[in-house]
């Protein structure tokens, strides 16, 4: 069996987006989902995204990470989604998609594409989370899947060991039994940020991560003094803005907007997929 797929990024994010409408993906074998997304023996990419009917939406997103396990949400894939599902024709500029987080609105412009996001919740400030690289203080914050904000001073983002104290936060007892994404920010006022992120099921620092640069932002205004809308500098190089509303001390209305490409589309053959991707 042959599947089709397209490759594209969200801000350096990138995906392998797959027209499931027919439902056809065998998704729920996350080894061969995981043997597609590995970088050396498959086509490689930080999600697998399927577009599959809806009685709700214009369409369903389902999202498979690296690992192949199926998670809420992810705010890039998502604004990749929206513009690999108007070139389909199966949604106009304006649409709003299924997602295991709830349903999400996403718009189409010039400036790119613009993801409503589900409202930040499960707010946890001041954690201090220890490990055996040391102890690590930081504000937890679910932007429809959970995320665990490490503010870091200016100089040391560059050369902090995100592999390494990423996998120790994100598989400490603090989190468990989901996990999270740790997110490694230095603030700027007034509305600066700059992140680097190490994503649960991933297993890995990655380009960018969507509602990671929310829930970043989102502690910035809330805990460090920023001001919406605020800009996101990404490890890839990329920028997304973050906007929303700011009411009784929270956040509330958030928008995640930033570029989405394609970049490439084949084919690969499922039958000659050579093996999982360890993890």
């Amino acid at each position: 069996m042959k599947l089709h797929f397209t490759k594209m990024h969200g801000a350096g994010n990138d995906f392998i987006m797959v027209d499931d409408r027919n439902l056809s993906t065998p998704f729920e074998d996350y080894q061969l989902m995981s043997a597609i997304a590995a970088r050396r023996t498959g086509v490689g990419c930080e999600g697998i995204v399927l577009v599959q009917p809806s009685s709700k939406a214009d369409f369903r997103m389902r999202f498979l990470n690296p690992d192949g396990t199926e998670v809420e949400l992810c705010g890039n894939g998502a604004r990749c989604v929206a513009l690999f599902a108007h070139s389909l024709g199966i949604a106009g500029k304006s649409m709003t998609m299924e997602t295991m987080a709830g349903l999400v609105d996403a718009q189409i412009s010039e400036n790119g594409v613009t993801l409503w996001m589900p409202d930040p919740s499960s707010r946890k400030y001041d954690i201090e989370v220890k490990t055996a690289l040391g102890a690590f203080k930081g504000h937890a914050v679910s932007i429809g899947c959970p995320h665990f904000v490490v503010p870091v001073e200016q100089g040391a983002l560059d050369t902090l060991d995100v592999a390494r104290v990423g996998a120790a936060i994100r598989q400490h007892e603090t989190f468990s039994p989901e996990g999270v994404n740790v997110d490694f920010v230095s603030y700027a006022s007034p509305n600066r940020v700059r992140m680097r992120t190490f994503e649960r099921g991933v297993e890995a620092e990655t380009g960018a991560c969507g509602t990671g640069a929310v829930a970043a932002a989102v502690v910035g205004v809330e805990a460090a003094g920023l001001t919406l809308p605020a800009k996101v500098s990404t490890s890839a190089g990329f920028e997304l803005t973050i906007d929303g509303d700011w009411r009784g001390g929270k956040c509330t209305g958030m928008t995640l907007t930033g570029p989405a490409r394609k970049v490439f589309e084949g084919d690969i053959d499922l039958d000659a997929v050579d093996g999982a991707q360890e993890f």
